[in-house]
């Protein structure tokens, strides 16, 4: 079961390694909204997926994890400048991508951090993002929507709105976890798939973009919480 994130992680260190600096490569870098946080990101993600899936003979899922998508940054943002959220929590990452926003709990001192993705490469992303930050967060490669809640403090979910189809299993979950007496907070950018009097606003920021196929620098983020 847990092959696939092997593989994924052997070959996630072997791109970190590998010499070059073209547009396919990954580098360290400070996140833009969060410079406490450096992340392994692909200088150009889509060319990044082109030779990865050319070189496999096979497609691959999209690598959310090479970017620093907006809802997260904003979201890593708003623990660091408010630890009290994290401090001594069991925090969950849902959705986690690069784990940037697993580590930014983990810097505001969270007991415990679980960064949960369905693509073995997030979650060998995570591994080695949480490394070169020098906090511990524990990696998960399942599919938690269908669950009843969680066993979390606090739960945290940046840009997990992307679409229609993901908010409609996504939504009820958070629902869940917040009804289970969880903490719940989520990044998004407004893509459209939000219904009203869901969710209420607790923060706002203006976040630049890294992502790719943007029409703008910077987007402006809320952090919300189920109302």
């Amino acid at each position: 079961m847990n092959r696939p994130r092997v593989d994924a992680l052997t070959e996630l260190e072997r791109e970190i390694d590998a010499p070059g600096d073209g547009l396919d490569r990954l580098r360290l870098v400070p996140t833009p909204f969060v410079p406490e946080v450096r992340l392994h990101l692909a200088e150009d993600a889509i060319v990044w997926w082109a030779r990865m899936e050319a070189s496999a003979g096979h497609t691959l899922p999209p690598p959310f994890w090479a970017s620093a998508w907006a809802g997260g940054q904003a979201l890593a943002r708003h623990l660091l400048d408010h630890p009290d959220l994290a401090a001594g929590r069991r925090v969950l990452d849902l959705a986690a991508g690069s784990g940037l926003v697993a580590i930014a709990a983990a810097l505001a001192g969270a007991r415990q951090v679980v960064a949960n993705d369905v693509d073995p490469y997030a979650v060998a992303a995570v591994t080695v993002n949480a490394r070169a930050n020098r906090v511990h967060v524990q990696a998960s490669h399942q599919d938690l929507l269908d669950d009843d809640g969680t066993q979390a403090d606090l739960l945290v979910a940046g840009d997990v709105l992307y679409d229609r189809e993901l908010a409609v299993r996504v939504l009820p979950y958070l629902r869940r976890a917040a009804d289970g007496g969880a903490q719940v907070l989520v990044g998004d950018p407004d893509r459209g798939h939000l219904p009203p009097d869901v969710l209420e606003v607790v923060a706002s920021y203006p976040v630049p973009t890294t992502e790719p196929s943007v029409d703008s620098p910077v987007r402006r983020v809320q952090v919300l919480r189920p109302r």
